[in-house]
């Protein structure tokens, strides 16, 4: 059983949901990444995704944009975020990590070579946002030998027939993009998403995700209540990027807010 899989199957004996954080590595520098997961991990965080930075990250709004660009200028390569991976697993061997990023550098490293360094970091899941399941033949089963599970979006205006496809080749999670556009767009409406998500579950069985438009406490726990987990990006990026000429705020005020979501979505 993966680390996602037996995350997931823990959170529902026990009648929660996961909270999934996202942080970019290497933003602003790479000596605040790893302090920042475990602080995330103490704050209540049940699966963490490392987002690897790349100059053209077509699915993201100028926040992840701008935290893409503070780590491409601290010179951090994808390399260097599987090593911040390892470094995390020296004291946490529970909390499993997603990469989230772009197809280009997994590219340029080989598929082979980094399904392989991705086992030896300690990643459990890849979300490779511009990988569409119609052509992840050539990749998937580089992960899926290894153990290594491999997530892909659901858009609002996915097709029922999609979903299925999506649900046959993915494991670990589905993330549920819950608005149309860029993460930080506008606010979600959370009667659309539960709508969706039941859609989903009927098309797919796995644990849903639901992404985008988190933004506070309140969200987070409307969202908890029709997902499986909840996925909160830009408003924690927000948090570095106003701490970014103080590094040693940066892991006291990320968690202060993902505290505050876990205990909403708790109550």
């Amino acid at each position: 059983m993966s680390r996602i899989q037996a995350c997931f199957e823990q959170l529902n004996t026990s009648g929660r949901k996961a909270l999934i954080p996202y942080i970019t590595a290497g933003d602003p520098n790479q000596a605040v990444t790893v302090p920042v997961m475990h602080a995330m991990v103490e704050a209540g965080a049940d699966i963490i995704e490392l987002g690897v930075p790349f100059s053209d990250p077509m699915a993201d709004g100028p926040v992840i944009q701008k935290a893409c660009e503070r780590a491409l200028e601290a010179g951090t390569s994808l390399r260097d975020v599987l090593a911040m991976v390892a470094d995390f697993r020296r004291q946490d061997d529970r909390t499993p990590v997603v990469l989230m990023g772009y197809l280009n550098p997994v590219e340029a490293m080989g598929y082979q070579t980094f399904a392989d360094a991705c086992v030896s970091a300690g990643v459990d899941g890849v979300l490779l946002v511009d990988l569409p399941p119609e052509e992840c033949e050539d990749i998937a089963p580089q992960f899926r030998q290894r153990g290594v599970d491999l997530i892909f979006l659901v858009a609002p205006t996915t097709t029922d027939e999609r979903i299925r496809r999506i649900g046959e080749a993915a494991s670990g999670y589905l993330y549920y993009v819950s608005l149309k556009g860029v993460t930080g767009a506008a606010t979600l409406n959370v009667e659309e998403v539960a709508s969706r998500v039941e859609t989903i579950r009927n098309l797919a069985q796995l644990p849903i995700g639901v992404g985008f438009g988190i933004k506070d406490a309140a969200s987070a726990r409307a969202v908890s209540r029709v997902a499986d987990g909840v996925v909160v990006g830009s408003a924690l990026v927000n948090q570095i990027a106003a701490n970014a000429q103080r590094p040693e705020a940066i892991a006291p005020a990320v968690a202060a807010v993902l505290a505050d979501m876990r205990s909403a979505m708790d109550e």
